[in-house]
């Protein structure tokens, strides 16, 4: 695995590559890698692609500074987790390579209402900070295709939608499904802050999804939500939101309608790790 610093060193390296005929995937992570990370890797590989992945841990889409401050860094673990997967290119930047003298903020995106609810809603700024760093790092890279993480949903449709906004849509981008521990928790970075108690607890957002999609055929959608919610509360874990949407552009729903792909989505805090997740509906 080559390992590049420099993004005018990335980018001689894949202009080569590309020249010489070989299709880029890319990986962009924050790294505390996990086996969700390793499966996009593993994913652009089975696709005949030159497997590229960056690390960094990008401060713009942090609204809550000290949750920047406890975000788990593991660089020597992630880059074996890479060597082992047979990543191709590392990209390993440092703040003044992404963000050139500073101008973190000099550009920013309109999302439109995609930003305004759910996790946009619960994290102001985030997705701008998003916008600012994936289209930094897709302008170095320049990749075919761009792999990304259904954990994340909203920010899946957020980044799809940037690629339009930066005459980018030309790069597919595949959204891989979400790699979950044996309880169904869905791996995270963040799940490794959580102690044991928490960790056992915290599988109920799965099984809430699951009941979400267990009632499609003929229940009420605000029933359901109101039991998930007095079901984390029972097991400490305090609620953010418990959400039913479009699947294809985060509308939401007040309730089933089964002419259409549906999202349901869950953010909840135990303790005070703040943790996502969602689950697809005929789709």
């Amino acid at each position: 695995m080559v390992i590049l610093k420099k993004a005018s060193d990335i980018e001689e390296y894949i202009y080569q590559k590309r020249n010489s005929g070989r299709k880029i995937g890319f990986v962009p992570t924050m790294g505390a890698l996990h086996a969700g990370h390793i499966s996009l890797v593993q994913r652009c590989k089975a696709d005949d692609m030159m497997s590229v992945c960056s690390i960094f841990l990008n401060p713009t889409q942090f609204n809550d500074k000290s949750d920047l401050a406890k975000y788990p860094v593991s660089t020597d673990k992630d880059i074996e987790l890479l060597l082992n997967a047979g990543c191709e290119v590392l990209f390993l930047p440092d703040a003044d390579e992404v963000y050139p003298g500073g101008s973190e903020l000099a550009t920013t995106y309109d999302f439109g209402y995609l930003e305004t609810l759910l996790e946009g809603a619960s994290r102001p700024g985030h997705f701008k900070g998003v916008g600012q760093v994936v289209a930094r790092l897709l302008s170095i890279v320049q990749p075919h295709t761009l792999y990304l993480g259904q954990k994340d949903y909203q920010q899946c449709l957020i980044i799809t939608r940037l690629t339009q906004l930066t005459g980018m849509d030309q790069m597919k981008v595949v959204i891989c499904p979400t790699i979950r521990e044996a309880d169904g928790l869905a791996m995270s970075s963040r799940n490794r802050r959580l102690t044991e108690t928490q960790r056992t607890r915290a599988g109920i957002l799965y099984q809430c999804l699951v009941s979400i999609q267990a009632k499609t055929e003929g229940g009420d959608f605000a029933v359901v939500r109101k039991e998930c919610e007095e079901l984390m509360q029972a097991k400490g874990i305090a609620p953010e939101y418990v959400a039913l949407a479009d699947a294809r552009d985060l509308n939401p729903l007040e309730n089933y309608n089964k002419t259409i792909p549906m999202v349901a989505l869950i953010a909840a805090r135990v303790g005070e790790i703040r943790l996502i997740d969602n689950i697809l509906i005929n789709t």
